[in-house]
């Protein structure tokens, strides 16, 4: 099982590399609608920081996990993976 420390690690490299994936797409025209999901998805970074300072890491690594649903489709229909 995963203590509280190691969550903690997990989800803060999970930050890292959901701005490393944000910068990736800076620039892309996006439409209105991918312009709401990149919105939401930073709203659930911040969600994620905000549980994961409650000492809540369930629902923190959840947020990020949206988070990174959403800009992982993005990244998907624009060919970045």
């Amino acid at each position: 099982m995963i203590d509280h420390l190691e969550w903690k690690e997990k989800i803060l490299k999970d930050i890292d590399k959901l701005e490393a994936n944000l910068k990736e797409i800076e620039g892309i025209n996006f439409s209105k609608k991918e312009k709401e999901a990149i919105s939401r998805a930073k709203d659930y970074r911040e969600d994620c920081k905000y549980y994961l300072e409650k000492g809540d890491e369930i629902t923190s690594f959840e947020c990020i996990s949206y988070s990174h649903g959403l800009i992982d489709t993005l990244r998907i229909i624009h060919e970045f993976i």
